[in-house]
């Protein structure tokens, strides 16, 4: 996602270390561990293991041809200090966190990620992770209110008691258990919209009324803003000095989280925001993959 954005913000040199907090099939990896050999070093993690294996059997091999040292790691960025301490490094001069996701992981009914196609409603990162609860399970268990208040502060979804009244109601008679269930109970809390003046056909919303619903309990899921703050909160211990981070969100929950941060890490003399605006994708990139459309990259770095 924004390939030459990164790079740009970036600038990668050789000798560097760098950590990629969300290493996914290796996309960005693949750009940037030419430019930090000789001599370089990539770190990366992430909670899907089975992109992990992808991503070090295409990785290996540039790593080693460019002479740069290669450490992947299963598990959150939450835990990007645990990681580097075992290294020895006094922090990284990049840092990257791309919080989208992995088509494959999108396109894959049984992750439950994705409503497009009905699977089980299951939306971990990790599905080995059974200390954390299943989309089903909160869609089954949290009592409505408290169902209401996750849907409208982690979606931002206006009808959220609606909704939560609605889940309570269709769970009474069975259980909800695949995506394409819970869309069809969401969706038809939303009023039917407008034709538009001249329009020809039913009118439709511009973005399905299941969106909200779904990106509220995946975030809940996966414990993604809890995961973005401590790694914000860690920037600057984890940067060396010099060092530069970039961050590509894609939905205001992320980026309001992104850019305060690093405003405040400004004014506290810490070190200069590279993006007083974000970066987004240009006409070509979001032609060519419409999910670059939401992507936003905003850049910091820390003084010398």
């Amino acid at each position: 996602m924004l390939p030459d954005a990164v790079l740009d913000l970036f600038d990668p040199q050789p000798g560097q270390v760098c950590f990629d907090a969300t290493l996914g099939r290796g996309g960005h990896a693949a750009l940037l561990i030419p430019k930090l050999g000789p001599g370089g070093t990539y770190i990366a993690t992430d909670l899907d293991a089975g992109n992990l294996d992808y991503a070090r059997q295409r990785l290996a091999t540039l790593a080693d041809r460019h002479g740069v040292t290669l450490h992947l790691n299963h598990g959150s960025f939450a835990d990007a200090a645990a990681i580097l301490k075992p290294l020895e490094l006094a922090g990284v001069d990049l840092l990257l966190a791309d919080l989208g996701f992995a088509s494959n992981q999108v396109d894959d009914a049984e992750r439950g990620l994705s409503f497009m196609r009905d699977g089980p409603l299951d939306m971990r990162l990790d599905p080995a992770d059974d200390a954390r609860p299943t989309a089903a399970e909160l869609v089954n268990t949290l009592p409505q209110d408290e169902l209401a208040d996750l849907i409208y502060a982690f979606g931002e979804e206006r009808l959220s008691r609606r909704i939560a009244r609605k889940i309570v109601e269709s769970r009474r008679a069975e259980p909800i258990q695949t995506t394409g269930r819970l869309a069809h109970i969401v969706r038809p809390c939303y009023p039917r919209p407008r034709p538009r003046k001249g329009q020809r056909g039913p009118a439709r919303h511009p973005v399905d009324p299941a969106t909200r619903t779904f990106q509220a309990l995946r975030i809940a899921v996966n414990g993604e803003l809890e995961a973005l703050d401590t790694l914000l909160a860690e920037l600057p211990g984890l940067l060396n000095p010099g060092g530069r981070a970039g961050v590509i969100s894609f939905h205001s929950l992320e980026d309001r989280r992104v850019k305060h941060a690093f405003l405040q890490l400004q004014q506290d003399g810490i070190g200069e925001r590279l993006t007083r605006k974000p970066i987004t994708a240009d006409d070509d990139e979001a032609a060519a993959n419409p999910r670059a459309r939401s992507a936003k990259l905003r850049g910091f770095r820390k003084a010398d």
